[in-house]
């Protein structure tokens, strides 16, 4: 028989345990109450504080908050909102029960959203991530590394799209060769997926790179994610916010003038469509005509994006947005240069392009619904659904074959694509209390699937046997001798097998737990995925369980320390020259790192460590080059610094620096072992400084100063492990800027140095690169109404 002892003394401790850990949750009180404006309206995030402790909360959308956990005594209970007179208010907590305490701002709803507008101290340093990635729990409290690039940012950098140097402004982040439609942006040792509102919209190819007029902010999310995706690469992923209704009438709009041949314009509206406010709407408008430093060459685009917002009651509402942008743009790859000897062995402005080749023409169509319902006070209730749909008419310019005098065979291949996308989600966020034991949960079901086809099989040599030389190039083809593609059949029956088909289904729970008066919080989730993948006739179809262990520990009130474990995996499909399928990806991040916010959360820094393990990845077959191989394994290994926020008054900056250690572990092939992973960048540091005069004198005047540094670059594309790295990359931008309340005038000058700045690879018996813009200029005109 067992001797019972032992049972008695574990059931004795535990009944010990619960009966304290009732008697201390019990002993404890509640502060709650309401924030409200002037006239009566709901004031959300505002800061509530109790002075002398770590506690506090925000106010939420109905100007609600709760501060538990409060030992009984005497506190003064301050709310505060940068930009607002602070106000104080005294209360006294008593064991087990609520006390009451309600703030009325002077301001009405009108000024306290005018202040959120104009005054926001979060310019460059925003504390909470977007609802759209599901977490509610502020940045500072969250064990994973997020960084978010605001509009105001975006906006100060005059940058026009996700192609141009959204990546400056994260640690680590690079872009990765350059083209003409969508980004291919790495972290972390590989490329990270695109995602939109929370949506993965990631496609070999496309959708079209999102415009920065009907952008909020964007947000990076360092490592694998299992609370928004298991099957994406583990080093994190970009989620691009766009514009929503705030409810305020208001607008904006800007002229910009740059160099070669850029005009462009924007204009954002914003208000109510109904007396009672119910009916809200937003609407973004932009047009560009862009030329480029390299002849013939062009992007013009156009987007319109109207967004409308029904509020239901103050439970739920329904968000519908609908996105159209338009691309006409030169032949890609006429931003190519091509070389037997080497890089920069051409002009800057050296160009395979010609006058006489059509345009490529795309349309990407968007539609993105939202429901939002509050539960009750602890339950909330999120679904979205989501149609894209892209298309491609035009052409591609690549060589056959060069040699060492320079004379290159350009070859013109028919490139039409097209792509439908359809996602759709499901979740719920809810705070549970059990004993002393505070949950915050996420659950939810993700669906998605995207099918992807194109028409590459009709390729033509230019100018028949006359060689392009590159060194003596004679543009202006005689428009008998362009091709002339057969589109008389469907794009369907013309991709034949360059059909790529996605699909998966996501079951996901995530459960924070808040322990010890809300100073460690404990995350345990897990996803249950099932992706299918097809790719030019070879398939993938893989279910996986992927487990989540996070914790944060705040140090103080500003301070924290956090640790995760993560896992994701990538479905390959495909074959390698000798037909054998590839496995699918699997990877796992382990990282820790230290988050503080400085001078009351005007700025704040992220000092993070990760290594990151991949097995089975794929790269391009060196001895096949239209082929790739698959490794055995690689790991990454790192440290980021990330610094961004209001420094002094009128001084923000950004400032990040990345150490990123990526190469080959283990390789069937042992020449592979220890060289590093294509597109990898060892050293990487950004800083951007941007002051406004306070004074009266230059009251209104700004200045900016930036940089970009890349140390021991390898190019993205081959792995021979001898000449794929690229020299090291420097470069400074400057701006000035005046603004008063309705006028913003800023001038932008890129590349300050005048540098040849490229990025490419070798390719066979021969070198590619892309070069950057010499020196040039962008003026910007922005009024307010």
């Amino acid at each position: 028989m067992k001797n019972p002892i032992p049972n008695l003394r574990s059931h004795l401790i535990y009944s010990i345990f619960l009966v304290l850990s009732t008697f201390i949750a019990n002993a404890q009180g509640v502060i709650k109450g309401r924030v409200t404006t002037s006239d009566g309206k709901s004031a959300e995030f505002v800061t509530l504080s109790l002075k002398g402790t770590s506690r506090g909360a925000t106010s939420n959308e109905k100007g609600e908050y709760r501060i538990e956990k409060v030992k009984p005594g005497k506190y003064i209970i301050q709310a505060s909102f940068i930009g607002l007179e602070t106000k104080n208010h005294s209360v006294t907590v008593e064991s087990g029960k609520e006390s009451e305490q309600d703030f009325v701002l002077q301001e009405n709803s009108q000024q306290l959203q005018e202040v959120v507008i104009s005054a926001n101290p979060n310019n460059y340093n925003p504390s909470n991530s977007s609802p759209s990635l599901r977490i509610l729990t502020p940045i500072l409290e969250t064990p994973q590394n997020i960084q978010v690039i605001t509009g105001k940012l975006l906006a100060d950098q005059q940058i026009f799209d996700m192609l141009e140097g959204v990546t400056r402004n994260v640690s680590g982040a690079t872009r990765v060769e350059h083209w003409d439609n969508y980004a291919r942006i790495n972290m972390r040792g590989s490329q990270i997926a695109a995602f939109r509102n929370g949506m993965n919209v990631q496609m070999p190819w496309g959708p079209l790179a999102e415009d920065m007029s009907m952008v909020e902010r964007i947000e990076f999310v360092k490592g694998p994610a299992g609370f928004m995706m298991a099957n994406g690469e583990p080093s994190g992923f970009y989620n691009v916010v766009t514009k929503k209704p705030t409810g305020i009438t208001k607008g904006e709009a800007s002229l910009s003038l740059g160099s070669f041949d850029t005009y462009r314009s924007t204009l954002d509206l914003d208000g109510k469509l109904s007396k009672d406010g119910k009916l809200l709407y937003r609407l973004n408008i932009m047009g560009q005509a862009k030329g480029s430093h390299r002849d013939y060459e062009y992007n013009n685009r156009y987007s319109v994006v109207p967004v409308i917002k029904y509020k239901f009651n103050e439970q739920t509402s329904l968000t519908a947005e609908y996105t159209y942008q338009f691309s006409q743009m030169s032949t890609v790859g006429s931003n190519y240069a091509f070389s037997a000897k080497g890089y920069a062995d051409l002009p800057y402005n050296f160009t395979t392009g010609d006058p006489n080749i059509d345009p490529t023409n795309i349309n990407d169509h968007s539609l993105l619904l939202i429901l939002n319902h509050q539960i009750n006070d602890n339950w909330k209730l999120t679904g979205q659904l989501a149609y894209f749909n892209f298309s491609q008419i035009g052409s591609s310019l690549w060589p056959s074959g060069i040699d060492k005098a320079g004379n290159l065979q350009r070859s013109l291949s028919i490139w039409d694509a097209a792509s439908e996308n359809k996602m759709g989600q499901i979740f719920v966020n809810g705070d549970v209390q059990t004993g002393s034991v505070s949950h915050r949960i996420l659950a939810g079901l993700d669906m998605s699937t995207k099918h992807y086809m194109a028409d590459w099989g009709q390729n033509f040599k230019l100018n028949g046997s006359v060689p392009f030389n590159i060194y003596h190039p004679v543009y202006g083809l005689p428009l008998d001798s362009v091709p002339v593609f057969d589109r008389s059949r469907s794009l369907r029956a013309r991709a034949g097998g360059n059909v790529l088909t996605q699909s998966y289904t996501g079951l996901y729970v995530q459960d924070e737990m808040h322990l010890l008066d809300d100073k460690v919080r404990l995350t345990l989730a897990g996803r249950y995925t099932t992706a299918k993948d097809s790719q030019y006739g070879a398939s993938t179809n893989e279910s996986v369980f992927t487990p989540r262990v996070g914790i944060s520990v705040s140090l103080d009130k500003n301070s924290s320390v956090y640790g995760v474990y993560d896992q994701a995996f990538v479905p390959q499909s495909g074959v390698d020259f000798f037909g054998k399928k590839f496995d699918p990806i699997k990877g796992n991040n382990l990282e820790a790192g230290l988050k503080r916010d400085w001078m009351g959360g005007r700025w704040n820094t992220t000092l993070s460590v990760y290594q990151i393990t991949k097995n089975n990845v794929l790269t391009s077959d060196p001895a096949h080059i239209n082929f790739s191989i698959q490794l055995g394994q690689t790991t990454t290994k790192g440290v980021e610094f990330d610094l961004r926020g209001e420094i002094v008054k009128g001084l923000n900056l950004t400032l990040n620096y990345a150490y990123t250690d990526a190469r080959v572990t283990k390789d069937s092939q042992s020449d592979k072992v220890d060289v590093a992973v294509p597109g990898s960048t060892k050293h990487v540091t950004n800083g951007w400084l941007s002051y406004q005069f306070k004074d009266q004198t230059l009251k209104g005047f700004g200045l900016s100063l930036g940089y970009q540094w890349q140390i021991d670059r390898s190019s993205w594309y081959v792995f021979d492990g001898t000449n794929q790295s690229l020299p090291d990359y420097f470069r400074m931008d400057g701006g000035l800027s005046w603004r008063n309340e309705k006028f913003t005038v800023a001038l932008n000058v890129n590349n300050l140095l005048d540098k040849y700045l490229f990025s490419g690879a070798p390719y066979g018996s021969l070198y590619y690169w892309q070069t950057e813009a010499p020196r040039n200029t962008r003026v910007t005109i922005g009024y307010k109404f």
